[in-house]
């Protein structure tokens, strides 16, 4: 568990969570993060030592950390099961799998037996379910860490005006199996899942389809943007003409100048010019 996942929401949800498993009856373990990448630790001891399932219980970031550690102590077989406790500000990974963001029925969705075995995204020795963003979105994310008096997917809505005010468009290249492209752009975002902070920035990703999907956009105007805004929420910004959106299972990314880059929803790093993709088709197993 992350307790600051959601602003604190992760700590706030505790008592209810071990209420819930033990009127269940249902035995677990507690480990509590302290600190950034603790979570692949805590999850690759935890399957080595036979737990299942492992549960995360934070947002993205955290789901994201925890399934490092399964795939680190799985060394290539499917891993999990992963089992998931809602507990983030935009939980886009959750909503996907359709669960709940209430807790006692999160609890009791970890022993339901449903199960589903998704793809898994390599970039850079890391691995991602969710989506990588280069450029904008990641600049997205560090505003939205500034943004304190919101909740959920509006806090990510606001965090957008603000990046816009020190928008870059660097010169980024961009191949994968038989395309490439080479322009300014905002930004390149690869998805394994179709949503990110509430935006459907891939919205024909799908989660076990043994592919990674991407988009982006070459130069644009603030005032283009604005307008693309509204139709990113639905996905529909991907029929512009300056759009450009495509499925792959390698992508290369090469920006001329040092970009950020967001995984699973957390900045990873700040000074990125060359970024590898491959997909993982069918390694993990999730409770759903």
């Amino acid at each position: 568990m992350n307790p600051y996942a959601g602003r604190w929401t992760g700590r706030a949800a505790l008592p209810k969570i071990e209420e819930t498993l033990r009127r269940l009856g249902y035995p677990f373990e507690l480990a509590i993060t302290n600190g950034p990448d603790h979570a692949i630790i805590l999850a690759r001891a935890a399957m080595e030592a036979g737990y299942s399932p492992i549960v995360a219980v934070g947002g993205d970031g955290t789901i994201s950390e925890v399934i490092n550690g399964l795939m680190e102590a799985a060394a290539g077989d499917v891993s999990g099961p992963l089992g998931i406790i809602p507990a983030g500000c935009a939980n886009d990974f959750a909503r996907q799998l359709g669960l709940p963001r209430d807790v006692a029925a999160a609890c009791r969705r970890l022993f339901a037996g449903h199960e589903r075995v998704i793809d898994v995204g390599l970039v850079n020795g890391r691995y991602f379910v969710n989506d990588v963003g280069v450029g904008f979105e990641p600049q997205v994310t560090l505003e939205a860490r500034q943004i304190q008096w919101l909740r959920g997917t509006l806090v990510y809505l606001v965090a957008v005006f603000r990046a816009l005010r020190h928008l870059r468009q660097p010169h980024m290249t961009i191949e994968w199996d038989g395309g490439r492209a080479s322009h300014p752009m905002p930004l390149i975002s690869v998805g394994n899942g179709n949503m990110t902070g509430g935006f459907r920035l891939t919205p024909h990703a799908r989660l076990d389809d043994g592919a990674l999907d991407f988009v982006f956009a070459q130069r644009v105007t603030l005032l283009q943007i604005l307008r693309l805004l509204p139709s990113t929420l639905r996905g529909t910004h991907i029929h512009h003409p300056l759009v450009v959106t495509g499925r792959a299972t390698r992508i290369a990314v090469h920006s001329e100048e040092p970009v950020p880059v967001g995984i699973d929803g957390e900045v990873r790093a700040t000074k990125v010019q060359d970024l590898n993709f491959t997909v993982l088709p069918a390694q993990l197993r999730v409770l759903c």
